[in-house]
């Protein structure tokens, strides 16, 4: 048989979806894994919501939409926007489609030629740089450090920037580190990017989850001039626990919209109309789950930082957003897990895993070895029991 696709052969899997996908299997041996790989909440989706999908069937709002998704969802959408971040938006500048990860797909579709370079800041969300491979482009990736707060300096990402760059990924706040870029940092970033010409996928996904002092800032909201070259991305899924509907949507000026309209009505023809329904209910009603859930992921948040503090050989940059601590386990490698060298931060979440029955993410997967990535969207009793198997584990180490 002829060999399949050079690209789609090279596809590493999603580290994060392995990682769960491994605890959850263990866990059907019955095996006690205590799982932080995954990035979804583990609230039920809000009663509001999952009312509004029966009525749904029950309406018969089972048939295709619009491509670009129902008029409803559009309009909340825009609505939604214009409350939160103050940006004004047409629903014909609105698509919707099955999450936000498809979402990002479907964006770097309507941008990217073959050859076409996009800036990554690092540590990176690990389904960004196989996107671009997949949509042809090349990933250059602009690293930062936990010295640096994880944050991309304007001088780096200027520096990256040749005549085949396109545009710039940003994640804000975010996933892996939960940093956040101030209002006066994207001003820096969004000025370069005008200046060079460059798109802006802007993935705001966590843009609901920010604790303590710390304020968002959306990168559409700096000016029409970088708004009209951003793709906004957000969705549903983080903060009204809904990862399964698969709902997300994307925000952009009407060229691009028609564009990704296109890919939407010859890939997946539209987003499931009874998920629509209930992802409108979701921005138009009550607002009262995600502020609930955002408390609860804040307490997590101070508890599991100080946890973290305690124990020697590891530490953490204090997140602002999101809901992960990127954990620094470089002063625990080198050591011996039952003769085994813990040579990299993927051998450590391995042992891990084996010996103390945690699941983590390693830092390889983000492009930051030497560091793991822990998810809080767990109950609190979880991450009690994870942190007292990862302090055992530790002890063991030699």
């Amino acid at each position: 048989m002829k060999p399949l696709g050079k690209i789609a052969s090279e596809i590493s899997p999603s580290a994060t979806l392995a990682v769960d996908n491994l605890a959850k299997s263990m866990t059907a041996q019955g095996i006690d894994v205590a799982g932080f790989g995954a990035g979804e909440p583990d609230f039920n989706t809000p009663d509001n919501i999952k009312l509004a999908a029966i009525e749904a069937v029950i309406n018969n709002e089972t048939h295709y939409t619009p491509a670009a998704g129902t008029m409803r969802l559009r309009t909340a959408v825009c609505r939604r926007l214009k409350e939160d971040i103050g940006a004004d938006y047409e629903p014909s500048q609105i698509i919707i489609s099955s999450g936000a990860k498809h979402c990002l797909y479907l964006a770097m579709s309507a941008l990217l030629d073959p050859g076409d370079e996009v800036l990554l800041p690092g540590p990176y969300w690990v389904s960004y740089y196989e996107q671009i491979r997949m949509c042809h482009g090349v990933p250059v990736v602009v690293g930062s450090t936990q010295e640096e707060g994880w944050r991309v300096s304007p001088e780096k990402l200027e520096a990256a920037i040749t005549d085949k760059t396109k545009c710039l990924i940003l994640n804000n706040p975010c996933n892996p580190t939960g940093m956040m870029y101030t209002r006066p940092e994207l001003e820096k970033i969004a000025d370069i990017c005008v200046r060079h010409d460059l798109y802006v996928i802007s993935d705001e996904i966590y843009s609901c989850l920010v604790y303590g002092d710390a304020e968002f800032c959306s990168m559409v909201s700096l000016g029409e001039e970088i708004k009209k070259r951003t793709l906004l991305v957000n969705g549903v899924s983080k903060a009204y626990a809904m990862t399964g509907w698969r709902i997300g949507y994307i925000a952009a000026n009407a060229e691009v919209a028609k564009v990704i309209s296109r890919y939407m009505s010859h890939s997946i023809g539209n987003a499931s109309n009874i998920a629509q329904a209930a992802a409108a209910e979701a921005l138009e009603g009550p607002q009262d789950s995600v502020a609930a859930m955002k408390s609860m992921f804040a307490a997590r948040r101070e508890y599991i930082l100080k946890r973290i503090a305690a124990i020697e050989g590891l530490n953490c940059h204090e997140p602002e957003g999101a809901f992960y601590v990127f954990i620094n386990v470089t002063g625990v490698l080198g050591k011996k897990c039952g003769g085994k060298v813990l040579a990299t931060s993927a051998d450590f979440c391995e042992e891990l895993l084996k010996k103390g029955l945690v699941a983590v993410v390693s830092g390889e997967s983000f492009g930051a070895p030497g560091y793991v990535r822990w998810s809080y969207a767990a109950s609190m009793e979880k991450i009690k029991k994870g942190l007292d198997r990862l302090e055992e584990f530790l002890a063991t180490l030699e």
